[in-house]
């Protein structure tokens, strides 16, 4: 038995010292990336850009496909089904990551034993968004007003446990405050209902709050983020607007791969993605949006995840908040 476990050491030691060769001809076949985003939505938009360049890359096809619904859970069900040599990839949201594992009773999938994350794709920051007439002129007044009429206030997001939502229950914990969660079925009638007063505030991002605001019909009285967005120098942060310090809310996609990838393979899908993602065009795309990339060691993105995870372990924890 000792002889036999040698050789099959010898054996494993004997293959893995081909995978860094082996990684410089990867892929031989085409490579697919799957996505829960329906086509046309921002995330899978950068996604087919970044696909185009890391065909010409790779020298072989990279199909984006498309299987949006059932909360990400028909491409995550694609994926582990899927080739486990890298070919098959997916786009996963930041929520499959670190929400969904606290917030439903079951998933069809394990988070860190089906999935390696490999590299952020980019991070959006969101703007706290009222109505043009609104009488909050800041963070602070919602604050004062939810303290002063506890659960009478409410904000609104397109389902529970997205970002948004999560986000919005963030400042309530955050304040020690209590207010209602309206959801909405699609995202311009979310937007339209903060316009016309329907909502007290909602949390938003460039792509989805951006066109009211710019037609008027919103204001942007605060970003969810450390520090000003460039593109909105007088809209201060959360902080700055009498909200809570330390208050940040990002919403984030990543490319994973199958969990036990070779480090070799893995690190040049990185390394690939990282320089595509720092060509000019993709930057000029991600301003549309309001993405920017998030450019981290895969260490420092493990631990990115585990301090978010934690993080809406503990507002989930506060809402009372569970799905089947």
């Amino acid at each position: 038995m000792n002889r036999r476990a040698a050789a099959a050491l010898c054996a494993a030691a004997a293959w893995a010292a081909t995978w860094p060769a082996q990684a410089q001809e990867w892929p031989t076949k085409p490579v697919r990336i799957l996505t829960p985003f329906p086509a046309g939505a921002g995330p899978e938009a950068v996604l087919r850009v970044l696909a185009e360049k890391l065909q010409k890359k790779w020298g072989q096809p990279v199909v984006v496909e498309n299987k949006p619904g059932a909360n990400g859970f028909i491409a995550i069900d694609a994926f582990k089904r899927g080739a486990t040599d890298g070919t098959d990839l997916i786009q996963l949201d930041n929520v499959h990551l670190v929400a969904y594992p606290h917030l439903f009773k079951k998933l069809p999938y394990d988070p860190v034993k089906d999935f390696e994350p490999v590299t952020p794709l980019f991070r959006t920051y969101f703007f706290v968004g009222v109505g043009s007439t609104s009488q909050y002129k800041n963070v602070g007044d919602i604050v004062a007003d939810a303290k002063a009429h506890p659960g009478t206030l409410n904000y609104g997001s397109w389902s529970v446990g997205n970002p948004v939502h999560l986000g919005s229950a963030l400042l309530e914990s955050m304040t020690n405050t209590e207010m209602q969660h309206v959801i909405y079925k699609e995202t311009s009638m979310l937007y339209t209902g903060v316009a016309n007063g329907e909502l007290n505030f909602a949390l938003g991002s460039l792509a989805t709050a951006g066109p009211l605001q710019r037609s008027g019909k919103l204001k942007f009285i605060a970003v969810t983020a450390p520090k000003r967005h460039p593109a909105f120098p007088d809209v201060p942060t959360v902080a700055e607007s009498g909200g809570p310090a330390g208050y940040e809310v990002t919403g984030w996609t990543t490319i994973a791969a199958p969990k036990g990838l070779p480090k070799a393979v893995a690190d040049k899908i990185q390394k690939d993605i990282e320089a595509a993602l720092a060509e000019p065009d993709i930057k000029d795309r991600y301003a549309t949006f309001g993405y920017e990339t998030f450019p981290v060691t895969r260490d420092q993105f493990h631990a990115f995840i585990g301090a978010e995870s934690t993080k809406y372990a503990d507002v989930i924890k506060r809402a009372k908040v569970a799905l089947d």
